[in-house]
């Protein structure tokens, strides 16, 4: 089936019904984004919701100093969006970029609304989603962003060693809120803390 890895992520969640799942297909189509291309600018309304089928994905803003400040990476079979702008129908304060060459299946966010209206099923799996990813997934983000060491939050990463082998040196120390320089002594600490 076209598209299958999509719907069995959506059906992990909660399990449409055929007529649901063609509906959501009619409204899908499969893009393709090269390093650095940006899926959204900032700025820009967000239009899209997207499922990455393969490549890796980065959501940034810029500071007032100018400076990349990156909030989250998402690796293969993620759903990515501007999840703020779509609800509020504003323009995104991130910048969504390809990190890597994408494959990604995206839907407009206008006839998805239509059809969370139209399927409850549908509605529940986007209910079950956004209280998984974005309430309990994000909350501990917000807090560990304000409380916690940038060396523990590296170590976290460090842990999701997939992820953290595709990502370059300058995406991780913004992703931490450090400069290179900050991140090559907290790598050199955590080189050391494991031989002693």
């Amino acid at each position: 089936m076209k598209h299958s890895e999509f719907v069995k992520h959506i059906n992990h969640y909660y399990p449409l019904s055929e007529e649901t799942i063609k509906d959501l297909l009619d409204i899908c189509t499969e893009e393709y984004y090269h390093k650095n291309d940006l899926l959204l600018e900032s700025g820009s309304m967000a239009r899209y919701y997207y499922f990455l089928k393969s490549g890796l994905i980065g959501y940034y803003t810029v500071d007032e100093q100018g400076n990349t400040i990156y909030k989250i990476f998402f690796e293969e079979n993620s759903f990515v969006a501007s999840t703020a702008a779509i609800i509020k129908n504003e323009p995104s304060d991130f910048n969504i970029v390809a990190l890597e060459d994408c494959s990604v299946i995206q839907y407009p966010a206008k006839a998805y609304r239509g059809l969370l209206e139209k399927h409850h099923d549908l509605a529940l799996f986007h209910m079950y989603y956004l209280e998984k990813n974005w309430v309990v997934k994000k909350e501990p983000l917000e807090v560990s962003l304000k409380y916690e060491t940038a060396k523990k939050r590296y170590l976290q990463l460090l842990e999701n060693t997939t992820l953290y082998n595709r990502l370059k040196q300058h995406h991780i120390a913004s992703y931490l809120g450090i400069t290179p320089t900050q991140l090559s002594r907290i790598k050199k600490e955590v080189q050391g803390d494991k031989y002693h």
